[in-house]
């Protein structure tokens, strides 16, 4: 379980260029928010 305030945990994904992009790439340069939402049309 992560902590409230604490740093999250690196991770790796495909991006929409066709390249990798994790997350420590973007840490101390840009704000990163991550969201997560259930599929589109689902009845949620």
């Amino acid at each position: 379980m992560i902590e409230i305030g604490a740093d999250a945990p690196d991770f790796e994904l495909d991006s929409h260029l066709d390249s990798k992009v994790k997350l420590s790439d973007f840490r101390g340069k840009h704000n990163v928010l991550l969201v997560f939402y259930p599929l589109d049309f689902t009845p949620t």
